[in-house]
Formats: structure tokens, sequence, C-alpha cells
């Protein structure tokens, strides 16, 4: 890991030898200039011509690192597992998951694939559907024999920071006077919130189905469901490394579809 002042000195370095501003300092951080952008289109190249030079002096086979962004609840809950077979008949290529919940940045290099749930509208990138993830209520099975005997819901929701998702801003309108009984940022810890009884929680069907100790409860309605996109720069389509990962990604999400969409 190299810190922050290592980078500032070899950056500060390279302006100097180049005559040129490469960064900008802005209120809200660094942003390469038009000339910082083109030294990095061409270490970029250079980068990906290195990958495939090695990959071609041991049988052609991919070679790296691959970073993936993705949900934390996305990440635990499906990418792991897969990804660590993927690692298994891919022993050249190295992945890195961050699960940050802000949005990590393809274009500044902080990810080479983004598995996102709103498309992309600007930037010099590729983005494909991969599966429609659907939502449903899940409690344990005593909060669902309570519900049967006329009990009110009692749910698990997110907690303020995370309000303006939109299962959050779903559930507050069609429950408007209903008892949140746990607040927290992600999916994961809501269903485990569940688990313990504390009350029902509206998961994405990948996560609530891949847990057996968590039953179905039909409150009548959920919220619409989402597309999950695949992200990734247009120049990096061909670098042989990131396209193995995003197939992969690809067949895995198709042939696992109906995890998703709670068929």
């Amino acid at each position: 890991m190299v810190n922050h002042a290592t980078i500032a000195r070899r950056v500060s370095a390279l302006e100097t030898s180049t005559g040129k501003k490469l960064v900008e300092r802005r209120a809200d951080g660094y942003v390469l200039t038009d000339y910082g952008q083109r030294v990095l289109d061409i270490a970029t190249t250079m980068e990906t011509a290195a990958s495939a030079l090695a990959g071609g002096l041991d049988g052609n086979e991919p070679a790296g690192l691959v970073r993936i962004n993705a949900t934390p609840s996305l990440a635990q809950c499906f990418l792991v597992q897969r990804l660590g077979r993927f690692i298994v008949s891919h022993p050249r290529i190295d992945i890195e998951i961050a699960t940050t919940m802000r949005s990590v940045s393809l274009e500044r290099h902080e990810a080479d694939i983004a598995l996102r749930l709103t498309k992309p509208l600007d930037g010099d990138l590729l983005a494909k559907p991969l599966v429609t993830i659907g939502f449903a209520f899940y409690a344990s099975p005593d909060w669902t024999r309570r519900m049967t005997v006329g009990e009110p819901p009692v749910f698990i929701g997110f907690d303020e920071a995370n309000a303006h998702l939109p299962e959050a801003l779903w559930l507050g309108r069609q429950f408007p006077r209903a008892r949140l009984s746990m607040r927290t940022d992600n999916q994961i810890s809501q269903a485990e919130a569940a688990k313990s009884g504390c009350g029902i929680a509206l998961l994405p069907h990948f996560v609530g189905l891949a847990d057996a100790s968590l039953a179905l409860c039909d409150l009548g309605q959920a919220p619409p469901s989402r597309t999950l996109w695949l992200v990734v720069r247009r120049r990096d389509k061909s670098t042989p490394a990131i396209q193995v990962v995003v197939d992969f990604l690809s067949a895995s999400f198709a042939q696992e579809r109906a995890l998703f969409e709670g068929d």
C-alpha cells in the first residue's frame, strides 16, 4: 500500500519533469487536468500491454489484479464464494473486492469493474444489465406466526444516513406509522436482526433466500425490482484479465437468475 505522501511526491516529480499540471485540488478532492487524463490514458495502455505480454509468456493465460466494487450484501452473500472458485481455476488472476458504501470511481481507476443498481449516464463507460433484483419481506418463523394472528408488523430498516435509498423511502411511504425496532446501514445486518426475531426486514431475494432460517413474510406488497448493471471502462473492454472476470460474472448471474428474481 502506497501512502498519500508518497503519491504526492511522485505526482509532483512527474509534473516537474513534464512541465505540466496533472491534478487540481478542489473542494471535493483531487481531479485530473486534461493533460493528466491523457497521461493516465497512455499509462493504462502501457499497463494493458504489459499484462497481455505477461500472459503471453505463460501459455496466453490472463494475469493481473482485477478490482471489483459492489455493495456489501452483494459481495458477502454472492460474490466472495463464487469468485473464490474462479481464482482456483484462474491462478494468475488476483481479485480485490471493495464494498465501500460511497460510489467508487472507475474513471479515477479506483476499480476496474463496478456492479451498480443505477446505469451510469456519463463518462467513457460501458454498462450491461446483469439481472433483475427483486425484494420481499423476510422474518423469523416466529414473526410469521405472529403476523397470522393479527399482530402489527415491526420493521428493521436503514439508518438515517441511508434513509435516501429507494427501499427505505418505499418502506416509509407504505408503512408510515410502523415502528422500526432496529436501524442499520446494510442489508446483511438487517438479515441478522430479522433472524434474531426483533422484526421484519425488507431484503433482496438473494439475501433472504440464501438463509434457511429466514421465512418469507407476505405483507401483500413489495417495492419495485431493480436492475443490476455491470460497468467497465470502455478502454478496458479488451484487457484479458478484466474480460475473463466480466465473462465469469455475466455467466454466474445468468445461471442463478432465480435467486435474484425470487422465482
